[in-house]
């Protein structure tokens, strides 16, 4: 998975890699050019904006995250993945509303990975449309040369958001304009918000505070007349970073009944920001909060980009723990069943699928990411167990995990919260599953809190055998059904409950040492600690593979191989060494009734088939599967894959995904058959 690519030789219409890339110059965005690229299809965003995707945003203070990271498009650039384990990821969607990916290109597009990762937590996505400089000021003479190209431009940006599927539009006019370009200014960011609130349900157009109505570039920190007709005619405005304790209370009154729409700058680098940014980010965010506007947290992968002690992971959740701190969980994301997540963070070390690994190579991807969990931050000495997204350790599907690892006694349990949800209970039982990999007697269960309309509030546990003496305190107790996983070491804990009427609320992970006999489903007691003494009998360690939430009655639709039809294009052979070859094609799927389908990812796989001594493919050998990578579109482009001498032909299989975790049988999965003939 490792790529390189230099921008000169970059011909957006032959095909390559795909890549994510901005648009430069009005000529490239007025030409639709971007539309005949080869890389075009992958980069369209494959999963809806899961909070009622046209609904508008709530009526209360928000946090809008623009993301700002050495010029973009960096490992996010690759839109099947890239090779860096370490790549900058972001995990608590939970407390924004508005992520704005930034570059100082003059059209920013979205990497599809942010857009498919912050739609699954119901998080709005924004382009950036930028001018700057001695070229913003070109730009703009074209822009707003009369009302119609002003309008031609609008047109042409919601154009791009409705097709790659993001959310709107941050507009930064970062230019000094002369008065009577004022006007086509207005009907360009008028026209943009209505044309794409009528081709995007639900999008924003926010407007950045630099130039004034005056056509001075002058920030004025809070929204006041001299933006506010900017203000009345999109969606919000995101102000500087420079102003002063009064100004949000200050903007809140003129905003009016639309104070949520404000959004105060924040510069996290703390660049002439109020109250420092860095680690000092909560003092601005405390006087945002008191004065009941919202906020604009710009430049957040300062803690990457600055290296913060001790590692990113232990920094990044460290600096989003003050974050909440101040501003509160304002948003639950999780509504609608079924409700699957393996807690992957969209980069990691290896790749499994139903408990088995496919790949032991380092890789990123947030497209990939999973439902992320609400891990308190706390002091890794304050508890007796340590809960962390452990990349390391073995995962049941992709590369994360939850891993509980500490001391408890034989009589303690600990208790975590990992989620919080509103989801709507129906007459229909619901399953849970949930995957554990742990040491003998370390036993892990879920907790289930439900609330009603009165307010009653309902604690469950689902357990698993030797968990059932503990104490009092939880309203009814569901005995898990446990099953072998496929893989070694993994058992897949089922239980069902029926709770009509109820809200899901929260999920809990339970830790308890189990006073049983030995289960047999569970691996014996693994080494601990680096001398590899034999753990003793506090020691506690469980890794949570994944959590299933779904109705009785639901079951993936898989339509069966015959029911696709798949082709591939661009194929393209290469000589390699010691008379190999190396292949690259585009492969794409689609139903053969023409029919409309969603699912949340394809997983690629190809057979190698050899030859016999007869030069005929062989039947006899075992099936061997080489996993390719992931598709969250219905195409995938295998590029330079070696393919040795003694193979006769490659069978490309894609393996469809369901929403609730499933993966259909590889026997049943569409596929792609490619005979090789002599160069």
């Amino acid at each position: 998975m490792s790529h390189s690519i230099s921008e000169s030789e970059f011909d957006p219409k032959k095909p390559s890699v795909p890549i994510s890339y901005p648009i430069k110059t009005l000529k490239e965005l007025e030409s639709r050019s971007y539309f005949q690229s080869f890389h075009y299809p992958f980069n369209k965003a494959s999963i809806p904006n899961e909070s009622a995707y046209s609904a508008p945003l709530s009526n209360r203070r928000r946090i809008l995250v623009c993301h700002d990271m050495a010029g973009g498009y960096l490992d996010d650039k690759w839109v099947q993945g890239g090779s860096n384990h370490d790549a900058y990821a972001i995990w608590h969607w939970y407390l924004m509303d508005v992520f704005v990916y930034f570059s100082h290109n003059l059209v920013t597009l979205p990497p599809p990975c942010w857009t498919n990762t912050a739609h699954r937590h119901g998080v709005k996505v924004l382009g950036t449309f930028i001018t700057e400089g001695d070229d913003g000021i070109a730009v703009c003479h074209e822009l707003l040369s009369t009302k119609e190209s002003a309008q031609m431009y609008a047109k042409l940006l919601a154009e791009l958001a409705a097709n790659l599927g993001f959310d709107g539009w941050l507009l930064n006019m970062e230019v000094s304009l002369k008065p009577e370009q004022i006007p086509n200014l207005k009907e360009f960011v008028n026209h943009l918000s209505l044309t794409t609130h009528s081709s995007v349900p639900g999008s924003l157009v926010i407007w950045y505070d630099s130039v004034t109505i005056n056509g001075d570039l002058s920030w004025q920190n809070e929204l006041n007349e001299l933006n506010k007709p900017f203000f009345d005619i999109c969606d919000g405005i995101f102000t500087n970073y420079s102003w002063k304790e009064d100004y949000p209370r200050r903007s809140a009154a003129v905003a009016g009944d639309r104070k949520f729409d404000v959004y105060m700058g924040i510069d996290v680098f703390g660049r002439n920001t109020y109250g420092g940014g860095q680690w000092n980010t909560n003092v601005a965010l405390d006087v945002i909060r008191k004065d009941d506007v919202s906020a604009a947290i710009f430049a957040p992968g300062w803690v990457y980009e600055t290296k913060q002690e001790p590692d990113f992971e232990t920094a990044q959740n460290r600096w989003w723990s003050l974050v909440e701190k101040s501003w509160g969980i304002e948003r639950k994301y999780l509504r609608t069943l079924p409700f699957y997540t393996n807690f992957d963070q969209g980069r990691g070390y290896h790749i499994s699928v139903d408990g088995d690994q496919v790949s032991d190579a380092t890789w990123c991807n947030i497209s990939s990411q999973g439902v992320q969990p609400l891990l308190e931050f706390v002091d890794s000495t304050a508890n007796s167990i340590q809960l962390l997204v452990d990349l390391k350790q073995a995962s049941y599907g992709g590369g994360g995990n939850i891993t509980f690892k500490g001391s408890l006694e034989r009589d303690a349990y600990f208790k975590k919260r990992i989620f919080q949800g509103e989801f709507i209970l129906t007459e229909l039982p619901i399953h849970f599953f949930y995957s554990v990999k742990s040491d003998n007697n370390s036993s892990l269960g879920l907790v289930l809190q439900f609330t009603n309309s009165l307010s009653n509030t309902i604690s469950v546990l689902l357990t698993s055998h030797g968990m059932d003496h503990l104490p009092s305190g939880f309203s009814k107790v569901v005995p898990t059904i446990e099953h072998k996983g496929n893989a070694p070491g993994w058992v897949i804990h089922e239980g069902t409950i029926e709770m009509n009427g109820y809200i899901l609320s929260e999920i809990h992970a339970l830790c308890h040492r189990s006073n049983a006999p030995s289960n047999e489903l569970r691996p014996k007691s693994r080494p601990f600690g680096p001398d590899h003494t034999v753990a003793s009998s506090t020691d506690y360690f469980a890794v949570l593979g994944h959590i299933t939430v779904k109705t009785s009655n639901y079951k993936p639709d898989f339509p069966v191989s015959t029911f696709w039809l798949v082709d591939g294009e661009y194929i393209n052979w290469n000589s390699g060494p010691q008379d190999s070859r190396i292949l690259s094609v585009k492969i794409s799927w689609k139903l053969k009734d023409g029919k409309n389908f969603v699912f949340p990812h394809y997983n690629v796989y190809v057979e190698k088939i050899p030859k016999l001594a007869d030069g005929n493919p062989s039947t006899t050998l075992e099936d061997v599967h080489e996993y390719l990578g992931v598709a969250h579109v219905n195409c995938f482009y295998v590029s330079e894959l070696k393919v040795p001498p003694s193979i006769s032909s490659l069978k490309f299989i894609i393996q469809v995904c369901g929403f609730d975790g499933t993966n259909q049988n590889l026997e049943e999965c569409p596929y792609y058959q490619l005979e090789i003939k002599g160069l």
